[in-house]
Formats: C-alpha cells, sequence, structure tokens
C-alpha cells in the first residue's frame, strides 16, 4: 500500500521478452498487484513472466486470445483493476522506458486526492530534444498541439505519453470496451475524461530511450491516423459536453468558423482560377477571401478561449 492506499500497476506487453523482467523486478515495493497483460506475444514474453510468477505472488498474468493493441490490453488490466478493488491504477508499460523510481510522484498529486488523473509529461526536462528521437520529438510536439484542441485540456503537454496513474472513481466511471486500443489511446482516453470533467495533472518524468526497446511506431503513418481519431473524437467531445451535458455557446463559434473557413476556401479557389483564366485577380474576389480568413479565425480562436475557460478547473 501507498499512504493507505492499494495501488495496482497494469503492464501492457507485446515481444518483450528482453525488457519486461526489468520492468517487474525494479517495481517499488509498496506496490500490491503487477497485473501484467500479455498482448498474444510472438517471442518468450509469455515464459520470461510464467517463471516470474513463480517467485513473486504480486504478479498476475493475463494473456490476450488475440493481438489488440496497446489499449485493448491496458483495457483489459483496467477492467480486472477494477473489479478487484484497487484504490489507484498505474499504467506502465513493458519496454522498460518508464522509471519505477518516478511512480511516487505521480501518485501523491492521486492518492492526496488534488487529481483524479496524473500523466508523465517528458517535455519539461531540457534534455527531452536531445534524448527523444527526433522524428518522435516533432511528432509528439504536432500531436501534443491536436490533443490541446481535441481534449479540451490546454494545460497538458506530452499527449503521447503512457506513464499515468488514475482513481479509483475514473476506473468505475468509464466503460473500458470504447476506449480506443492502438497508438492514440492516450489521446482518446483523455477526450473521454474531460466529457466527464476528471481533473488531469502533468507531473515531470524524464525521457528513456535506448535501453534496447523496439519500437513498432511509424510516425508519419500514426500522426495520419491519431490526427483523424482526433478530430472525429472533438466533435464527439462538442455534442457531449456542450451539447447534450451541458449547453455552451463555444459551439456556435466553432461552427461560425467552419462556415467562414469553407468559404475562404471556395473565394480562394475562385480568386486563383479567375487569375488563370483572366490574368488577374478580381479585388472583390480578394476582399471577400480576405474577410473570410479572418473571421474563420477569429470566430475559432474565440471558441477556444471558450473552451480554455470551461476547463480551466480541470487542472
Amino acid at each position: 500500500m501507498y499512504k493507505g492506499k492499494t495501488i495496482a500497476v497494469v503492464v501492457p506487453c507485446y515481444n518483450e521478452e528482453t525488457q519486461i523482467e526489468h520492468v517487474i523486478q525494479t517495481m517499488p515495493e509498496y506496490v500490491d498487484q503487477i497485473v501484467v497483460v500479455d498482448d498474444s506475444s510472438k517471442d518468450k514474453t509469455v515464459e520470461v513472466i510464467e517463471n516470474l510468477t513463480k517467485a513473486d505472488s504480486k504478479i498476475k498474468l493475463i494473456k490476450e486470445k488475440q493481438n489488440r493493441g496497446c489499449g485493448g490490453a491496458l483495457a483489459t488490466g483496467y477492467i480486472w483493476a477494477r473489479d478487484n478493488g484497487f484504490d489507484v491504477v498505474v499504467r506502465m508499460d513493458g519496454d522498460d522506458q518508464m522509471d519505477p523510481s518516478e511512480l511516487k510522484l505521480l501518485l501523491d498529486p492521486v492518492v492526496s486526492g488534488e487529481t483524479d488523473y496524473a500523466k508523465g509529461n517528458r517535455l519539461f526536462t531540457g534534455e527531452a530534444f536531445e534524448m527523444i528521437p527526433k522524428s518522435r520529438y516533432f511528432g509528439n510536439a504536432i500531436l501534443t498541439l491536436l490533443t490541446k484542441i481535441a481534449s479540451g485540456y490546454w494545460h497538458v503537454a506530452d499527449s503521447q505519453s503512457g506513464y499515468t496513474a488514475m482513481n479509483k472513481n475514473i476506473l468505475k466511471t468509464l466503460d473500458w470496451r470504447f476506449m480506443y486500443t492502438r497508438y492514440g489511446q492516450p489521446n482518446h482516453l483523455l477526450i473521454m475524461l474531460n466529457v466527464l470533467n476528471f481533473r488531469v495533472r502533468d507531473v515531470p518524468v524524464k525521457p528513456i530511450y535506448g535501453i534496447g526497446e523496439k519500437s513498432g511506431i511509424k510516425v508519419k503513418k500514426v500522426i495520419f491516423t491519431i490526427s483523424w481519431l482526433l478530430f472525429k473524437n472533438f466533435l464527439w467531445r462538442m455534442k457531449e459536453k456542450y451539447l447534450i451535458r451541458d449547453f455552451h455557446p463555444l459551439i456556435f463559434f466553432y461552427f461560425i468558423g467552419f462556415v467562414f473557413f469553407v468559404l475562404f476556401i471556395f473565394l480562394f479557389a475562385d480568386m486563383v482560377f479567375g487569375w488563370v483564366k483572366l490574368g488577374h485577380i478580381e479585388y472583390i474576389s480578394a476582399l471577400g477571401m480576405m474577410f473570410s480568413f479572418m473571421s474563420s479565425s477569429l470566430f475559432t480562436l474565440f471558441a477556444m478561449w471558450f473552451d480554455m475557460e470551461a476547463n480551466k478547473d480541470l487542472k
């Protein structure tokens, strides 16, 4: 136990035979249960874990029958922890990129009731740019910006971080069957938490790379996939939070901003067509285009500002 609270750590893993043993063996003593969910690994991951369970009764191994993705394995572990009544549940991946010595930093604000969900932020440190592979650093930066807009948690950065801790209220409230199962899981979870008005806090943690982990992430592909996921769930959040659960006029600002943006695209295309066909730009078309662009930008920025204000108490 940690400060009177029972702690379960969910460890999703896939083909981590070289890393998983160190993850488990370095787990802090105050952790009550280590729930390792194997996502149908093809290597000796399960064999390694089964050998460890013989010497440590804290380890609970759950084997998925088919590969569901990291989010799917997490959901399985979260449901198990929920059904077994743990107070706080932590996610710590099986690739050994999360320092167990920093676990208390995540647990403290959750255990004390200061927040509902704490997540690691690897970008706080000045060493992040040097330590994180450049393609992943810039990809993370882009997705962080998009996730701020989509989730409503404007104070949160490093949206791809999987080092998290949550209280039992979240564990019992969310329907884990609907959580996204692939690499966009942390982003989708933030959107779900915002709709339900849970508090989220960033906690500085150090980035760990180059320790033998094997990443299956293809940055260029993942950015487009997660961007589409964020767009769909942004619209879902607008509907659920600001129409169904509690009406807020910011949806009109987003809608009007979108209408002006579509008008801007149409007028821009018309201006280019006229330029090519007539050899000069029609001033009225240029003026209309600029007016549409400015109106779209202003309405959208005001909508974002209203969204930021509506969620300022969820820090």
